[in-house]
């Protein structure tokens, strides 16, 4: 029997819904960003006719623009960057007045400067922004032809001293993407500095303007031109004239660009930042070669029709992509094996050329996918240029679901198919821990494949993985297999924190599941490259031991042996034990407490470790009886510190003393912190969960609430379940972000599970509304 009380959809739930699998097209899109173009003109023309009046017709000046009134794009929110250029006037200083202040006065932000033509083309050869903005400056009033030698004399210079120039334009870039991330695979991205976007457009045009590389191609204009209506939808729907995509803003932004829902919007913005990202990669593969220059370019072979030719991966002069369709994986392994990049010639030539792959895929095939992701971290950047040019979705028709699909969870860094390659690079590490490698790689490629489609995305997916492992020609083995491994991928490490590991029912369920020591060990690789790839709070020490701790009795009873029981205390817990009253051990985040035990003491101790500000990360308790003394708990958590320092191991042993012998009122302090708690506004925060399961253990009731974390939330459960005289048996706590799956295994006051219905469903209702 299981029961759960809550409402609304899990964060699981809500991502396995339907989408689509591309950004449409409709004539409300179409007509809602030709508004904002029509827009963005008519503010140009309009701003450009008002300045023109301001200047007049005065001699030896010229006004410039340059930024995105420059470009012609100023949104609602940016700022007007002019430049005041004159032949040393005497009186410029009382022109430039009268240019700026009804400027200030009308409301706009002004950048403003004012310069002879020799002190432009000197600060623009100092200062980086300013050369920037004056190689693309246009002409507003005044005298064009002292724009034109501005403009003409520091474009010369770019060009003359690009050896310098570009490293320094990369090094501000570099630092750029530290500071603001991808806005790929960012919950609010910054559209203008993140790494792919607007920003960045903004270099390849600098970057070609000194004849290093290619300007924009039409794929990135298209894509600049999407994320600049993103920002003018962003700055005219909120009044304000940041450039961050905040989660409660994407609605409004998706209605005004006619998209039917922020789903959508994300998905268009991570195909628009992909394509930048990409071309800015290999934007500054060029910059590289030019500024340091390797002599006689190097050319050798890497596979068949394979070869290496200056840092790039082409075909060889006699390979024929149009006869042989495995040729895209084979040099995509080879240049993958190599750290190399395939060069965007090539990538372009196979996305013309390479025929349909048969199906099943021939050996070959097969073998070339392996080992472009046995490849590791070097084969996320191969795959992402097929990836770029529609080939993994010609290979992989099934990808098109999931490709682009953003996870709107804070714990996950990815979109879900780059979590998907990312998980595959990582097991790459792994593949001397299995039997088959092999399947480990593709299990790992294919394991969340299913969140592209309605319901269980695990049962889905095993499905999709049974089609596309015979799809990709495994025999019928091999594909139980992928298909077990896709179905179970979550199992070890949701039963390793949600599950008592010395209840034999556990161990009992999970060799059930498994089934295969095959399966059992690819599960366990796969466990810790998910893990990892879906980012830092989803993995650590304190889970990678409780996995391989699970992993390891399961693979003993799968031998044959009998489930594990459970392990006696150390000899440095028997003398904490002995301590008396209670003791508390600290040793980085992990703080162990020992002490007599007694009904409450689980959540009387997590009371104490939010006092000081140590927000619970995990947590387990066991009991064992020590001699005549009666019985003694064991207390491992896993703790960090909201801001400042680790805790103080002293003071903490002191309030856990004052808690036992009742001298410290927990409660109270907790109360006065909640009500100073404030959830940040805009995250969608689904409902609490309480669902109580009795098949998971044969001597107790096994409770597991998800909610959202809170300071004190394990104290409040805790309080809930003591209150009904219920005791902690056990107990599992995780937080994956801002998110918290606490289970208790408990039994009432003769030590029996609970199954009286009102008492559960009261029990259900009372935690429920402690943790709201």
């Amino acid at each position: 029997m299981t029961d759960t009380i809550g409402g609304g959809q899990g964060p699981a739930e809500a991502l396995a819904q339907p989408g689509p699998a591309v950004v449409p097209a409709s004539t409300e899109q179409d007509n809602a960003r030709a508004r904002l173009h029509a827009e963005r003109a008519e503010r140009a023309d309009e701003l450009d006719r008002t300045l023109a009046r301001l200047v007049g017709a005065e001699p030896d000046v010229a006004l410039l623009a340059v930024g995105s009134h420059g470009r012609r794009e100023l949104t609602p929110g940016g700022d007007v960057d002019l430049v005041l250029l004159h032949r040393g006037r005497p009186d410029i200083a009382a022109l430039a007045d009268r240019v700026w202040y009804p400027i200030w006065d009308s409301g706009l932000r002004l950048d403003h400067s004012v310069r002879t033509p020799d002190e432009g083309r000197a600060v623009a050869r100092e200062d980086l922004k300013a050369a920037t903005g004056l190689i693309s400056a246009r002409h507003v009033a005044g005298d064009p032809e002292l724009t034109r030698q501005v403009r003409e004399a520091v474009l010369a210079d770019w060009r003359a001293d690009s050896r310098r120039r570009l490293p320094e334009l990369r090094k501000l870039t570099r630092r750029r993407w530290e500071d603001d991330g991808e806005l790929a695979f960012l919950l609010e991205p910054d559209l203008k500095e993140s790494r792919g976007g607007l920003r960045d457009v903004h270099a390849i045009q600098a970057v070609a303007a000194a004849w290093v590389a290619p300007a924009p191609t039409d794929r990135v204009k298209d894509a600049y031109s999407l994320l600049l209506d993103v920002r003018h939808a962003l700055h005219a729907s909120t009044g304000r004239a940041g450039d961050r995509l905040v989660l409660q803003e994407q609605e409004t932004v998706a209605g005004a660009l006619g998209l039917l829902d922020a789903e959508v919007l994300l998905r268009a913005v991570v195909e628009a930042a992909r394509t930048v990202t990409f071309a800015v990669d290999h934007m500054w593969r060029a910059v590289d070669r030019f500024c340091s220059p390797s002599g006689r370019p190097v050319r050798r072979p890497l596979a068949d029709g394979v070869v290496e030719h200056d840092s790039e991966v082409v075909l060889a002069l006699g390979a024929d992509a149009t006869k042989d369709p495995t040729l895209v994986l084979r040099a995509a392994a080879a240049a993958a094996q190599a750290g190399l990049p395939l060069a965007i010639s090539t990538v372009e030539r196979l996305a013309r050329e390479t025929p349909t792959m048969p199906v099943p895929w021939p050996p070959e095939a097969r073998d070339a996918l392996v080992t472009l992701l046995g490849a590791g971290p070097p084969a996320i950047g191969v795959w992402e240029a097929l990836d770029q040019v529609g080939l993994i979705e010609r290979l992989l028709p099934d990808w098109e679901r999931v490709r682009n699909r953003p996870q709107r969870n804070p714990v996950h860094t990815y979109t879900v198919d780059r979590h998907l390659v990312e998980t595959a690079a990582r097991a790459a590490a792994h593949t001397r821990d299995v039997a088959r490698p092999d399947l480990l790689l593709v299990g790992a490629l294919l394991h969340d494949i299913g969140k592209g489609w309605p319901g269980d995305h695990s049962k889905t997916g095993a499905v999709m993985a049974r089609d596309m492992g015979e799809r990709l020609g495994f025999d019928t083995a091999d594909v139980g297999v992928l298909e077990a491994v896709v179905r179970h991928h979550l199992l070890l490490p949701e039963t390793a924190t949600r599950r008592d590991l010395d209840d034999p029912v556990t161990i009992e369920t999970v060799a059930e599941a498994v089934g295969d020591p095959v399966v059992l060990e690819t599960l366990a690789a796969l466990a810790i490259a998910d893990g990892l790839a879906t980012g830092p709070a989803a993995w650590g020490s304190w889970k990678a031991g409780l996995v391989a701790e699970l992993a390891r009795r399961v693979a003993g009873v799968l031998a044959g042996a009998p489930p594990q029981v459970a392990p006696e205390p150390t000899s440095e817990q028997l003398a904490l034990a002995r301590h008396g009253g209670g003791a508390v051990r600290v040793v980085g985040s992990q703080i162990t407490i020992v002490a007599p035990d007694r009904p409450g003491l689980l959540w009387q101790a997590a009371g104490v470790l939010a006092l000081h500000r140590l927000a619970v990360r995990g947590a387990r308790s066991v009991s064992w009886g020590v001699g005549a003394e009666g019985t003694t708990a064991l207390l491992e958590f896993i703790a960090v510190p909201d801001y400042g320092s680790g805790p103080d191991p002293a003071a903490l042993e002191v309030d856990l003393r004052r808690i036992l012998a009742g001298r410290l009122d927990v409660e109270k302090r907790l109360e006065r912190r909640a009500r100073s708690y404030r959830p940040r506004k805009g995250v969608p925060v689904p409902p609490p969960r309480v669902t109580m399961i009795d098949d998971a253990s044969e001597t107790a009731t096994v409770v597991e609430v998800r909610a959202h974390d809170r300071p004190g939330l394990l104290w409040r459960i805790g309080h809930v379940l003591g209150s009904f005289g219920m005791q902690v048996r056990a107990a599992r706590v995780e937080t994956l972000g801002a998110e918290a799956v606490d289970v208790f295994y408990v039994v009432d006051a003769e030590g029996r599970p609970v199954t009286d219905g009102a008492l559960r469903a009261s029990i259900r209702t009372a935690i429920l509304e402690a943790v709201r």
